[in-house]
């Protein structure tokens, strides 16, 4: 970080100026670091800025996250010592995937029950979450117990696992919250609270389809109606983002050289070692992880995958990873995959596809070169619900020109990813060779009792990059074996 001139260098700085030139108007809230910054030498230091940014006006204090209870608490108390006054108020972090966890804990103090508990399910991600849920309700007790004003959840919009620690500790009745209406979060604008259907394409990116359908005066209903009339915001209205900035970009998912190596990112997904893609705000949906497994093999092959549904069929509507909707309902749902491949690979799909009746695609390039079973006129609804007292509502579909609108949106953030790295690099090139060369898929399974069905197109690739890996190995061994065989006509007559 470098100042501009006569610019701010510090939060104390920043807090301040704001006093000085607003009075009270705000109310400020700073950083506390129960086990110090990284960057203070020693405790008292760091306890001494803490104090500057509370004596130059801040009016509270939220923690970064931490893990162990009774350290925060001394730490407090030596706040305290030094005279501030103020609100302290602890930041946790559900446990919500093993790999995040790890990096995350780098530097901190974790109590050895936590880390035991951990290890042995590091593999299975809903167990994680589970066992973060645990570790949250226990720490907010802990909490509670020791006196804190308050507790802020720090919930990376994965808000569940909050909600299942507040009821967990007793500090909400499991019917108190707001469970949500929909398989998508509702916005809070006024204008949409008669929103009942949404293509399935923005799933993962909630704010640009809120944002480029914001000038809508009216929503379809759950038959979608005339899908046409409804046009979808300008990208050069709205733009195309990225979560992160270039170097962040880069920190996050690395520098591809390599088909190889994007698949890699993609699998890295999938586990949760990274939360986030190009096409993904948030991490895995809980939903997805039931099929995780799958979806790391699809990426290994070169599918790579940017939205997808398990099949569901009649789960309860308050079923903890599938549910929706009012109380004594039932949800459904058809399998759905959205990726990405190469036009040699679509071409073999396509023929394979021929001998699955109950599956239908639209592929597209990023010059609308189209490619579909469909008779692309009616939405196929891929989500719906029975309710008691309601007609059936189908709220997630999969619609033809909605996604000829997500597709130039799909392809604008290949070259936004690609824009992060310079000019003539080999990551620059790479991207914009994919995002001139490649096609989006959409898949649907359409008979939507079958659990693994739509994993099944996809079985011969699967076979044979398994038998690719034996003859690999067989190959290793017997290189081995000969290299073996060689030392020994060498070694033995010297030994002689």
């Amino acid at each position: 970080w470098t100042a501009c001139e006569g610019g701010l260098n510090y939060a104390s700085d920043l807090v301040r100026y704001i006093r000085k030139t607003h009075g009270d108007y705000f109310g400020i809230g700073v950083a506390g670091y129960p086990e110090k910054h990284p960057e203070s030498a020693t405790m008292e230091e760091d306890l001494r800025f803490l104090k500057e940014k509370v004596d130059a006006g801040a009016d509270f204090i939220v923690t970064q996250l931490f893990f162990d209870v009774p350290l925060f608490l001394n730490w407090v108390k030596a706040c305290r010592a030094i005279g501030i006054t103020c609100p302290i108020i602890p930041g946790v972090m559900p446990i919500q995937a093993y790999a995040s966890f790890k990096k995350n804990i780098v530097g901190l103090s974790v109590p050895q029950w936590i880390l035991d508990g951990i290890e042995p399910i590091k593999n299975d991600d809903q167990a994680i979450r589970a066992f973060g849920v645990e570790v949250g309700i226990k720490m907010t007790l802990d909490l509670i117990e020791g006196g804190v004003c308050g507790i802020h959840y720090y919930t990376f919009n994965l808000e569940r696992s909050t909600r299942l620690i507040l009821e967990g500790a007793g500090l909400v009745n499991k019917t108190d919250y707001i469970k949500k209406n929909m398989p998508w979060r509702s916005s809070f604008d006024e204008k949409r609270k008669e929103e009942s259907v949404r293509p399935i394409f923005w799933a993962n990116r909630a704010k640009s389809y809120i944002s480029r359908t914001d000038n809508w005066d009216e929503f379809p209903n759950g038959r979608w109606g005339d899908s046409r009339s409804p046009a979808f915001g300008d990208l050069d209205r709205y733009g195309v983002y990225l979560k992160y900035k270039a170097d962040e970009a880069i920190q996050n998912w690395g520098s591809p050289n390599s088909l190889q190596d994007i698949c890699k990112l993609f699998v890295k997904y999938c586990h949760g070692e990274t939360l986030t893609l190009p096409w993904s705000d948030q991490a895995l949906a809980l939903e997805s992880g039931t099929i995780r497994d799958h979806l790391v093999e699809l990426n290994s092959l070169g599918y790579l995958t940017i939205n997808s549904q398990p099949a569901v069929n009649g789960a309860k509507s308050d079923d903890k990873v599938f549910g929706w909707g009012p109380k004594g309902g039932y949800v459904y749902q058809k399998a759905y995959l959205e990726f990405f491949v190469s036009a040699e690979t679509l071409e073999r799909l396509k023929h394979r596809i021929t001998k699955f009746p109950n599956i239908t695609y639209n592929a597209i390039n990023k010059d609308g070169d189209l490619h579909t079973n469909t008779n692309g006129c009616k939405p196929n609804a891929v989500t719906w619900g029975v309710f008691p007292g309601r007609e059936v509502v189908q709220p997630t579909i999969v619609e033809l020109s909605s996604f000829e609108a997500w597709k130039d949106e799909a392809f604008a953030l290949w070259e936004q990813w690609s824009r992060c790295y310079p000019q003539q690099s080999k990551p620059r090139e790479l991207l914009s060779e994919m995002a001139q060369q490649w096609y989006l898929v959409n898949i649907v399974n359409n008979d939507y009792h079958e659990t693994d069905g739509i994993f099944e197109l996809f079985r011969e690739d699967v076979v044979a990059a398994q038998a690719d890996q034996v003859i690999h190995e067989d190959i290793e061994k017997l290189d081995k074996v000969a290299i073996s065989a060689v030392l020994s006509s060498v070694v033995e007559p010297v030994k002689a």
